[in-house]
């Protein structure tokens, strides 16, 4: 029986893909400025059965939809939003096997600092972490940053391949294993012999001297991605060991994942070692009939307006002056091709803006399912089985309810199915997801620059 692995997906503010709901007199969201809300919520995840935490994270306010930041700002939509790195340390001090993904973009900082925060984040977890590469996709973050716009979408990946270049002769390279001595009697802590500079010199970066960290649990840490354009596709064959897809539905969502798994057995990697996860939003009772009377006292909350902010932001594409009947075109854009991919490449349906919006409104680009915990647990196995994935970014619609709800009444039904085991061991995260062990695969781009 193939094991589904789930990761709660979460965000540091007060709306992450259900805007409006702040509203919602159960919802905690904007406990988000509290640590014990998040070490709170770390301890209910891993006693719930999940995996990981995946915090997604963005740089920038969505001020596209009517050319504006005020539906976002009045409607929280994922805005304010906080660092998601700076909670992770105090979740690992309170869990032992729960797993932290973070999303951090490479684009606005020097990979010598974002390695030694990752490594960090490695050390203090002991190997629990993931890094989620982004590349971002907002043009307000691009011009907060310092740039007039966004950078191109393919240049940033090609930013991006360099970026990993230097990452990985940073934690593959720099230190050789045995480098850490700790000999009181010799008087040496670090073998200087054993330390060596990378020497980087390359298009984008230039960075010639050692790490500033002795080498963590994982080394590199698991690598995630995101990413349904063609060159997304590459990149995420070659580098990530998980990969996030959205989509609708399993038939849109089983292209991109055997592109996917084709793209990454052509570059000699294991394509079933890539472990592929989408967003779902589950709404669960003890009946079908409960779940769907609370589906629809939650569409109550719903803001449409910040439904489009987010999907200005995602795609680059305004629809405030949008016919709201007229379906839906792709069209190119620098923003989060992935985003716009998702619901205008969907056969078994054409959308128009005032169908995106009400979509939106509950569970963002995810599809809802709502029901008893049979239902819940058959629809994950249908995705599971018809879009060839191996588990979920599972998405709140009032947080930490859903989360809660989802590990009381499906992770049972789940385990009773043996798709989520009753209990798992201590380990490194890429151990978790099916690492033989803590290190990258002998396959994987980034173990070459071992020494």
């Amino acid at each position: 029986m193939k094991r589904i692995y789930l990761n709660a997906f979460d965000m540091a503010c007060v709306g992450h893909q259900s805007p409006g709901l702040w509203k919602h007199p159960a919802d905690q969201g904007h406990r988000y400025r509290e640590l014990g809300y998040w070490t709170g919520l770390a301890r209910l995840l891993e006693d719930g059965g999940f995996d990981a935490l995946f915090l997604a994270d963005v740089l920038g306010v969505y001020d596209v939809y009517g050319g504006s930041r005020d539906a976002a700002v009045a409607d929280a939509a994922q805005f304010p939003v906080n660092d998601p790195t700076l909670a992770v340390s105090a979740m690992a001090a309170v869990t032992e096997r729960l797993g932290f993904g973070v999303t951090v973009s490479l684009t606005y900082e020097q990979p010598y600092a974002l390695a030694r925060r990752l490594s960090t984040l490695d050390h203090l977890t002991e190997g629990r972490v993931a890094w989620n590469i982004v590349t971002s996709y907002l043009d307000s973050a691009a011009r907060n940053l310092g740039l007039s716009g966004q950078i191109p979408h393919d240049e940033r990946y090609e930013i991006a391949e360099e970026y990993l270049e230097v990452c990985y002769k940073l934690w593959e390279s720099s230190w050789e294993d045995d480098a850490v001595q700790r000999d009181p009697d010799r008087g040496v802590y670090t073998d200087p012999a054993k330390v060596h500079d990378i020497g980087h010199k390359g298009r984008y970066f230039t960075v010639p001297g050692p790490f500033l960290c002795e080498p963590s649990p994982q080394r590199t840490p698991t690598l995630f991605q995101a990413g349904a354009s063609p060159r997304g596709v590459r990149f995420a064959a070659a580098h990530a060991e998980a990969v996030f897809v959205s989509g609708p539905n399993p038939e849109v969502v089983r292209r991109p994942v055997q592109a996917l798994r084709t793209a990454a057995a052509e570059l000699g990697r294991d394509p079933r070692s890539i472990k592929v996860f989408t967003m779902l939003t589950p709404i669960v009772a003890e009946t079908r009939q409960q779940a769907l009377d609370e589906l629809r006292s939650y569409q109550g909350y719903a803001s449409l307006d910040g439904a489009l902010a987010l999907f200005g932001g995602w795609t680059g594409v305004d629809l405030a002056e949008a016919d709201p009947d007229r379906p839906l075109r792709h069209i190119e854009t620098d923003a989060n091709r992935s985003a716009l991919t998702s619901f205008t490449a969907d056969p078994a349906r054409t959308w128009t803006p005032r169908d995106l919006a009400t979509e939106l409104g509950i569970g963002g680009r995810g599809p809802v399912v709502a029901g008893s915990p049979g239902d819940i647990a058959d629809e994950l196995e249908r995705w599971a089985d018809e879009a060839d994935i191996d588990g979920f970014n599972i998405a709140y619609v009032t947080t930490p309810g859903t989360f809660a709800e989802f590990a009381r009444l499906v992770v049972p039904e789940l385990r009773r199915r043996g798709r989520v085991p009753e209990r798992t061991g201590r380990s490194t995260l890429r151990e978790r997801l099916g690492g033989a062990g803590p290190r990258l695969a002998a396959d994987h781009p980034g173990a070459a620059y071992r020494r």
